[in-house]
């Protein structure tokens, strides 16, 4: 099939490797000009996946309506805060006849809305469109290089959920199916905001036991919020809910973790993002994850201790502190 890639940060590059293996044609848009340069020239993403060669059927653009020309499948791997801007920017290219694949892990801060629910606020202006979300526990570098990999296709359009299993399964990676969309996008969203808390723990140097409590407790709070949203409880026990978290939680690779890691080192928040070269979703899911659970009434204490300690208002060790401080209850 033609498949529309929007946006070439490590995981859309990653996404076009394995798709193009299977045999489609992939368009990959990129925001950076030199990034597109770097395709072309050395089939390879050097901005943000390095060494990693990529097939001539992977051609890369910077312009929207070449990308989209003929596309059956729109899969966007934008970051969150650009998804609506972007949408609006594609809405002359789109076709009712396309299905359209969020693979963003975050949340509209200024909107509270997930990425599925975006996509349908600009586009349904035009037609209703078919959404399918894409989660699961997913290292980008670790698909381009074929590692087995187990994710979830979510939609109410249980035919669309079924044709992106079928387009984008292979013998590395594995899709699921699910109709519950709001479960594995929260899922996804909300666990980048548990990994920063689980890489302050790292990073003042407290070991195992605090990381354990923040990962379980940290399942708990999300799917509360989760369950208030409509979604499944046991969503959230599956691969886009407690294996997301495990792994950004744990594995070196998380952006999100490493954001905690360098607060708990002690380092400024504006210095750590800005020296990264990826969104680390988490910040801004932070945000949008504390207005969320007050607009539903839901407590959310990691949650709002990481908003604190990302507003300069608490220390890392005063964040951790006051947590381990609160009122005793029954799990």
């Amino acid at each position: 099939m033609r498949i529309a890639i929007i946006g070439a940060g490590n995981w859309g590059t990653a996404l076009s490797l394995t798709l193009a293996k299977l045999g489609h044609d992939v368009r990959l848009w990129a925001y950076e000009q030199e990034v597109v340069r770097s395709i072309r020239a050395r089939r390879e993403n050097a901005l943000f996946m390095p060494g990693v060669e990529l097939p001539s059927s992977v051609r890369p653009t910077n312009a929207l309506g070449e990308a989209l020309e003929g596309a059956e499948i729109v899969l966007s791997v934008m970051p969150s805060h650009v998804c609506h801007g972007l949408y609006e920017q594609m809405l002359g290219h789109l076709r009712p006849e396309m299905v359209f694949v969020s693979a963003t892990k975050g949340l509209d801060t200024e909107r509270l809305m997930r990425m599925s629910e975006v996509i349908k606020s600009v586009v349904g202006a035009r037609f209703p469109p078919r959404v399918v979300a894409l989660s699961g526990p997913t290292f980008a570098r670790e698909v381009a290089r074929g590692d087995p990999t187990a994710i979830v296709a979510a939609s109410e359009d249980r035919e669309a959920a079924r044709l992106i299993q079928r387009e984008f399964s292979s013998p590395a990676l594995r899709l699921y199916t699910s109709t519950d969309v709001a479960g594995v996008e929260l899922g996804g969203s909300l666990k980048n905001v548990i990994a920063i808390a689980a890489g302050v723990v790292e990073g003042l140097g407290l070991g195992h036991n605090p990381a354990a409590a923040l990962i379980t407790r940290g399942l708990a709070e999300i799917t509360r919020l989760a369950e208030a949203c409509g979604a499944r409880r046991e969503t959230l026990a599956g691969l886009a809910g407690l294996g997301d978290l495990v792994l950004t939680c744990t594995g070196s690779l998380s952006r999100n973790r490493t954001v905690g890691v360098e607060l708990g080192k002690g380092q400024k928040l504006a210095d750590i993002v800005g020296a990264m070269r990826m969104v680390a979703e988490g910040v801004k899911t932070t945000y949008a994850g504390v207005a969320l659970a007050r607009q539903h009434g839901v407590e959310m204490p990691i949650t709002e201790q990481v908003h604190r300690l990302l507003e300069g208002q608490v220390s890392p060790r005063e964040a951790i502190r006051e947590l381990m401080e609160r009122p005793p209850r029954e799990e």
